[in-house]
């Protein structure tokens, strides 16, 4: 059974599995119903797609980004270790179970790299207005690739109106184990290249 955390709480992923290796970091959220109606979607009254994208950011000692090689995105969706893989973008967030999959194989992750930070931007919130009190249901889910056992999840509750930008979660080297933080911190950040800058 999965343990749900709140913002805040951390939690060993392999202190307490042995062996655990390919994990699956699942990331989803929800559209708020505009409440146009048929008529609404049909002639243009309702709001453009939401597109979220979801992006994992490799950091070094001192949570600083060493090379933007380890940003992997839309855009770089493999890193070069072959031990963070991203599956791909989904432009609108409808439909249930996770929106994006991040998949990551512990022990191939480079020995400099200290923490991944899972964040999720809003593309062209600036032009489109949008922002993410406009997503409902946003959560993070850690999943047993071998079993396909959800090991944990965490959903994002607070009111995020006005962010455009939230830093879900972070997986993080402690001594030899590997460990998850629930963050659910949203910024103003209006682009991913934005969020990048705050580690370099």
């Amino acid at each position: 059974m999965a343990i749900n955390l709140v913002k805040g709480q951390k939690i060993d992923l392999t202190k307490g599995n042995a062996g655990l290796n390919k994990i699956m970091v699942g990331l989803g959220w929800d559209p708020v119903s505009s409440g146009k109606g048929l008529l609404g979607s049909l002639f243009g009254g309702g709001n453009k797609d939401i597109d979220c994208d979801a992006s994992a950011i490799m950091l070094g000692a001192g949570d600083k980004l060493l090379s933007n090689k380890d940003v992997i995105y839309f855009g770089n969706l493999t890193h070069a270790s072959k031990s963070v893989k991203h599956m791909g973008d989904n432009l609108t967030g409808d439909g249930a179970g996770d929106d994006e999959q991040i998949f990551i194989e512990l022990n191939s992750i480079p020995a400099q790299i200290e923490k991944i930070i899972f964040v999720v931007n809003i593309y062209d919130c600036i032009n489109r207005r949008q922002d993410f009190g406009m997503i409902q249901n946003a959560f993070i889910r850690i999943v047993d690739h071998n079993t396909n056992q959800e090991l944990v999840r965490f959903n994002l509750t607070d009111n995020y109106k006005g962010s455009t930008a939230l830093v879900v979660g972070e997986v993080y080297r402690h001594e030899s184990e590997w460990k998850f933080a629930a963050v659910g911190n949203g910024t103003n950040d209006p682009s991913l290249k934005n969020m990048v800058s705050r580690y370099i």
